[in-house]
């Protein structure tokens, strides 16, 4: 008789008198199910807590992995604000300050001059404050030939300090050309400058009320 047929003929109310197949069959059908009776009522609070550990780790590493990018980019961006910062620094120094504007409208018609061309208007106009520069502009009329306008042009840009020509206009005038055009230069303001405009920024504080007298 094979185990199939033992299972057919067992008696459920008299274990005793299982035979020894049946029985090592249902002793291990019991240690089973203890098994995982146990894993489920009583493993699984330390499975949860495996499966939020596990998790946490996931989110540990995705965080790490994100600092260590800002790190890494935050090093570039380190770099690229101390080459502007350099940029600027050698950008500033081609802008003169208040004392040296003078001397650059001299460098201006001495340019023309050194080319040999005729000054018909050389008028320096009112400034225009914008953030921390001011800039100026220089109404220009002058005469010459084709030449000598060109290495004017090219001379006012070789210029140490930086400036501009703008509105450039040029027209016959006889046997020569005449050229109209605005040179624009622009300068940073000192601290006392500065101060003022933050001053003049602030708005102004509202006047406190006179105390009401008594009767």
């Amino acid at each position: 008789m094979n185990l199939l047929e033992e299972l057919k003929n067992i008696n459920p109310k008299n274990p005793g008198g299982w035979p020894w197949p049946v029985k090592l069959l249902g002793v291990s059908v019991i240690f089973v199910a203890v098994v995982a009776g146990g894993a489920i009522f009583d493993w699984q609070g330390q499975w949860d807590a495996l499966s939020a550990i596990k998790q946490e780790e996931e989110t540990l590493k995705d965080t790490f992995l994100a600092k260590k990018k800002q790190a890494i980019n935050l090093d570039i961006i380190k770099k690229q604000l101390t080459e502007t910062q350099q940029s600027f620094g050698a950008l500033l120094k081609q802008l003169p300050n208040k004392s040296e504007m003078d001397a650059l409208l001299t460098d201006i018609n001495q340019a023309g001059l050194g080319r040999g061309l005729q000054f018909e208007l050389f008028r320096p106009g009112g400034e225009r404050v914008t953030g921390v520069f001011a800039e100026q502009p220089i109404t220009l009329k002058v005469t010459g030939n084709y030449d000598d306008l060109g290495k004017f042009a090219s001379d006012i840009s070789q210029l140490p300090r930086i400036v501009t020509l703008n509105d450039i206009g040029i027209n016959p005038a006889g046997a020569q050309l005449s050229m109209d055009a605005t040179a624009k230069t622009y300068r940073y303001l000192d601290e006392e400058e500065l101060s003022a405009q933050r001053k003049a920024a602030k708005p102004a504080a509202a006047p406190t009320a006179a105390p009401k007298g008594g009767h």
